[in-house]
């Protein structure tokens, strides 16, 4: 039998009982910026507007740019008894893919156009309008199982994949994810948020939609991508924020050297952070960082101190169960469990050890080795900026080689392949290795496999 981890609390995320849309007194800010505070009986008051507003159609795109116009049409939504679908990513393609196989579905944004790049105009395209409408009535309940957003996940590994979630799930995950900010909030007043990844990812959504209607926490309006523009957004909080971030931007703000107003705290996710880059943040910024471990299909998971501590600590409510090809997981916010690729070290006290996924490992020649290892040996030759490596699929004797891509701003392939050659095996050095002027991160940070391909076949 697996041995399993638990820290199970007595949720129960099947259940079928309601609990409010938004919770709070109606004067509690639930999102700040430019404009100002926003109150709760302000944003329900734009929630029923754009309620009357929407078609009746079961599947909702949301592509809002402005995270208060996402969560006020996310809620709109809900109250009309809409599945918000959120696609892996804003492309035109991704959009199509997704309302391909949801018949039915719309899309609502708060632009002209549709923010992805496309000049053809999206089918049953819903513009927000610049003065959001507003109805007066009460704060609805939703019940327990009705499903309010199914995420994709995405296609970093392979092809996207859809996950249902259910308000009692998103409920019960955001108790959760409360947990895990414990001692970065504030213990008096309202908790300010300021996030830099979109409200579309799972992640977003979670820590910047979620937390605001569940939570209790105040949101900042915009969705700040440069350096200056965080700082901007920061600073318009009156408590110190908690910064959401990812591994990326955060980089971006260490190397900057953009002064940052005081803060509760930086949570980091959609990608492995580097313990180097967590210490540097923590001395530059002089709070905790904290990263945490989740995913699409199982939302937040654990949590740790990166720049202090190599395990990672469960969530309430969470188990996990290693099996021969990843990990079972087990939560109280997940109606049945969950497989993931991970492969896990379990420890004491609710604690595990990240080892890997099994799709990482390798094995040439006989020879055997991690992918994501061999991509820190790469990331480490001085000069190199970003870079990707992945196992392409066997060519004709079988072996399926690794191939390549790197940002290296003054280097030239030839110093590139022969630091390699001092960092690992040579049955593992990459064929090709492709000098790019950038990788095609989503906004997240991650590197859906199809366009990482497309880019080693065009450079």
């Amino acid at each position: 039998m697996s041995a399993v981890i638990s820290t199970r609390g007595p949720q129960d995320a099947a259940s079928g009982q309601g609990s409010p849309l938004v919770a709070g007194p109606a004067e509690r800010p639930i999102a700040f910026g430019g404009a100002g505070n926003v109150a709760l009986a302000d944003f329900m008051s734009e929630v029923r507007g754009v309620a009357a507003l929407l078609p009746d159609r079961p599947f909702a795109v949301n592509l809002c740019e402005d995270r208060y116009r996402f969560l006020v049409a996310f809620a709109a939504a809900t109250v009309r008894g809409r599945v918000t679908l959120l696609p892996p990513s804003r492309t035109r393609a991704a959009i199509d893919e997704v309302r391909g196989h949801h018949p039915g579905s719309y899309c609502l944004g708060d632009i002209d156009g549709c923010g992805c790049g496309d000049i053809a105009p999206l089918p049953h395209y819903l513009r927000l309008p610049d003065a959001l409408p507003r109805l007066a009535g009460q704060v609805p309940q939703v019940a327990g199982d009705a499903t309010v957003a199914i995420g994709y996940t995405s296609g970093s590994t392979g092809v996207p994949k859809a996950n249902l979630k259910t308000w009692g799930s998103f409920a019960t995950s955001t108790a959760q994810n409360m947990a895990a900010l414990e001692g970065l909030l504030p213990g008096e007043g309202t908790a300010h948020v300021v996030a830099t990844v979109p409200p579309q990812h799972m992640y977003g959504m979670e820590m910047s939609v979620l937390l605001p209607l569940v939570g209790g926490v105040a949101v900042h309006a915009a969705k700040p991508f440069f350096p200056v523009d965080i700082a901007t957004a920061l600073a318009a909080s009156p408590l110190p924020p908690l910064l959401v971030t990812t591994p990326v931007h955060l980089r971006a703000l260490v190397g900057s050297g953009v002064a940052l107003p005081p803060l509760a705290g930086i949570v980091a996710s959609t990608a492995p952070l580097p313990a180097e880059l967590a210490r540097a943040a923590e001395a530059a910024f002089g709070c905790e960082v904290r990263e945490l471990f989740g995913s699409t299909e199982t939302c937040i998971l654990a949590r740790r101190r990166t720049a202090r501590e190599e395990a990672w600590t469960l969530l309430p409510g969470v188990e996990l169960q290693p099996q021969p090809d990843g990990t079972l997981v087990h939560a109280a916010h997940l109606a049945a469990p969950v497989a993931l690729a991970d492969i896990v070290e379990l420890l004491p006290e609710g604690r595990f050890r990240l080892s890997g996924r099994q799709a990482d490992l390798l094995e040439i020649a006989g020879k055997r080795a991690s992918l994501a290892d061999l991509t820190q040996r790469l990331l480490a030759i001085p000069g190199v900026c970003d870079a990707a490596l992945l196992q392409l699929a066997p060519d004709a004797s079988g072996v399926r080689r690794l191939a390549a891509a790197v940002v290296a701003p003054g280097l030239d392939e030839a110093t590139v392949r022969a630091a390699l050659r001092q960092a690992m095996d040579p049955v593992f050095l990459p064929r090709p290795l492709r000098l790019v002027p950038a990788l095609p991160r989503n906004e997240t940070g991650k590197l859906p496999r199809r366009a990482l391909l497309e880019l080693l076949a065009g450079a």
